[in-house]
């Protein structure tokens, strides 16, 4: 039974074997380990050493009939698939090895006449080598004495060019060509200094210094000239140094040369015109040229790094501060001129146009505060520009009291009905939000995202939060209520009173503030203006606070003003009338109806802004009248469409 069960085992790792496994075995490749223990067994068909004589004899020892047929089955099977896989193989790399054996073939025709250039080759070198060999020692004897004749030849050449320098000198000078003349010169004065204790070599070197001296004034004189070409200079100034001029003298001159050149730049600008013509002339002008002086400049005297090139950067860097002070100066002068607040976005082209010309010479020159001064000045427009706005914001707050002043003086036209309170307070109040908002729009192109300068520190924090929330938008609110407060200190004198009507609006302005207004315009600002800066700002809380108490004093003081016409009023009709005389009155007195109608007049003003419904109030039993007060809610549609008031019951 063990038999049969090691047989059955056999069979069924046999069936699982697989195809590379196979290929494995029957060429013979072995694993380490548990495979070379199977491979020193003769009954193992897979192994090395298989003997079929006794695999047959066990089998027919150890194996039923059964299991013999069924051995003989698989092994059958077997065959056919190592026989199938074979063929599939070869079949499969037929190609290749019908390719390989080609290209073995033409490998070995290839080689055989590689072989044959090569034996060629081998025989040309033998042949020059034979007569490389030939002619060295045919030349062996006059090789030294051709050497030296050369030598000799090459001597007297440079003699020659020695003993005609001067007259070479002069030509080129003649000619024009300072250039050669230069060239000729470094290349031979070496020479006659080693040799200068030669009275030969001594008359050469005083001849040349004295040409070179003549060419260096002419070169000067050149130099000087303000007619010259920035080609022509650098020339002169590469031709200088060369004759060993001294650089400081040179940089000295060069500067003093441009210098003149852009202060007629700086003149030319002091003819103002518009802003943005003006920063153009300023930046293609003398922007451009400092840029183009320091350019040529550096490349004459700090190409290579020493002392020399320190001592040119030092002065061009002092002669750039002390230049740009007098244009930066210019462009400050000319920016506190643009009073105009009709286009805002004209003023800041021209502010980025200057901002960023002004990369070019901090780059080119990074010891100078281009950039610095530029980014300053910058500063100090875009806060003198709030302080303008936040002036004409107050101009306007004033006008607009002046219109309904004089709405409310101006005299009733018969047929033409007057102006309600509400409709004056939805006007008076819808312009001041547009005015605030058409501002706060002008303001925000200093922090649109293609101006240059507004990724700087000073536009991304502080301009947002201190410049624009603080200093405009806060302040102008304190201005407003401060504004309306004035109305309750005046001294009541003849033609300085405040209309009782006047007060009652502004009380409701400031109560409408109070209460979404000022929210409202906090939450524009800071939506637009997403400052970085943690700098303390004025709570809401605190401006809803001042605008509620403005509005209640300016409600007080209306009370008071009223009350005081009503009591002077009953007054005067008291001591006016002979008590002791009089008859006993039958009806009431007309100034006691003008009293009721008076308290009923203020009643409906009261209404109209502070009231909800419908009221009817009665004067006297003589005219009785009707007075309608609007709901207040029908009012609140004239107000802005951006906030709505909430009216206190």
């Amino acid at each position: 039974m063990a038999a049969v069960g090691g047989a059955e085992e056999e069979d069924v790792g046999g069936k699982k074997r697989k195809a590379h496994g196979m290929l494995k075995l029957y060429y013979g490749i072995t694993e380490e380990g548990k495979a070379g223990e199977r491979h020193l067994d003769p009954t193992d068909i897979d192994g090395l050493h298989f003997n079929p004589e006794l695999y047959l004899t066990k089998l027919r020892k150890e194996s039923s009939l059964s299991l013999l047929m069924d051995v003989e089955a698989d092994m059958v099977r077997q065959i056919r698939s190592l026989d199938s896989e074979m063929q599939t193989l070869v079949y499969e790399n037929y190609n290749k090895f019908i390719s390989a054996t080609d290209t073995i073939r033409k490998m070995k025709n290839d080689f055989k006449r590689m072989e044959d250039e090569m034996d060629g080759l081998a025989a040309n070198m033998a042949v020059i080598t034979e007569f490389s060999a030939r002619i060295s020692s045919t030349l062996q004897e006059r090789h030294q004495h051709i050497t030296k004749l050369s030598g000799v030849h090459t001597l007297l050449r440079k003699l020659q060019f020695l003993f005609e320098l001067p007259s070479r000198l002069k030509k080129c000078i003649e000619m024009g060509a300072y250039a050669q003349a230069v060239s000729y010169h470094s290349k031979a004065r070496s020479v006659l200094h080693q040799y200068q204790h030669m009275p030969s070599f001594q008359g050469i070197q005083t001849d040349c210094q004295a040409i070179m001296a003549g060419l260096a004034d002419t070169l000067r004189q050149r130099f000087r000239d303000p007619a010259s070409s920035p080609k022509e200079l650098s020339e002169c100034i590469e031709l200088l140094l060369s004759l060993d001029e001294p650089p400081h003298l040179l940089c000295d001159e060069f500067l003093a040369h441009g210098h003149g050149r852009l202060a007629s730049h700086l003149s030319e600008l002091q003819e103002s015109g518009d802003i943005l013509e003006f920063v153009d002339r300023g930046c293609g002008g003398f922007i451009s040229d400092a840029c183009l002086l320091a350019a040529s400049y550096q490349g004459l005297f700090c190409k290579e790094s020493g002392s020399t090139s320190e001592m040119a950067v030092a002065k061009l860097t002092v002669f750039l501060e002390e230049l740009s002070k007098g244009y930066f100066e210019l462009v400050e002068k000319r920016l506190r001129q643009e009073k105009s607040l009709g286009d805002n976005s004209l003023l800041v082209r021209a502010l980025d146009r200057f901002h960023r010309r002004l990369q070019a010479p901090s780059k080119l020159v990074p010891g100078c505060s281009f950039n610095r001064r530029g980014t300053e000045i910058v500063v100090r427009a875009a806060q003198e520009r709030l302080a303008q706005y936040l002036q004409a914001l107050k101009d306007f707050f004033q006008g607009c009291l002046t219109d309904v002043r004089q709405a409310l003086a101006a005299p009733r036209v018969p047929g033409k009905e007057t102006p309600a309170l509400s409709d004056l307070l939805a006007g008076f109040s819808a312009s001041v939000l547009n005015q605030i908002k058409t501002v706060l729009a002008a303001v925000h192109l200093f922090t649109a995202k293609d101006v240059a300068f507004s990724d700087k520190p000073y536009f991304k924090g502080e301009f947002c939060s201190q410049g624009v929330r603080e200093g405009l938008i806060v302040a102008f609110i304190k201005s407003v209520c401060q504004t309306a407060r004035q109305f309750c200190e005046c001294s009541g004198e003849k033609g300085t009173s405040t209309p009782p009507a006047l007060l009652l609006l502004l009380s409701r302005f400031c109560l409408d503030y109070e209460t979404s207004t000022i929210s409202y315009i906090l939450t524009l600002t800071d939506e637009q203006f997403l400052g970085q800066d943690h700098s303390p700002v004025t709570p809401v809380s605190s401006l809803c606070a001042l605008a509620q108490s403005s509005a209640q004093t300016l409600l007080n003081h209306y009370v008071k003003s009223q009350g005081l016409v009503v009591s002077q009023m009953l007054r005067k009709s008291v001591e006016t009338r002979d008590w002791v005389t009089t008859i006993e009155p039958r009806n009431v007195r007309a100034v006691m109806k003008r009293v009721v109608e008076d308290i009923t007049g203020v009643d409906v003003q009261v209404g109209l802004l502070y009231e909800e419904g419908v009221r009817k109030a009665h004067s006297s039993d003589s005219s009785k009248r009707t007075f309608s007060v609007y709901s207040n809610s029908r009012l609140q549609g004239r107000y802005a469409q951006s906030y709505t008031p909430r009216s206190p019951s």
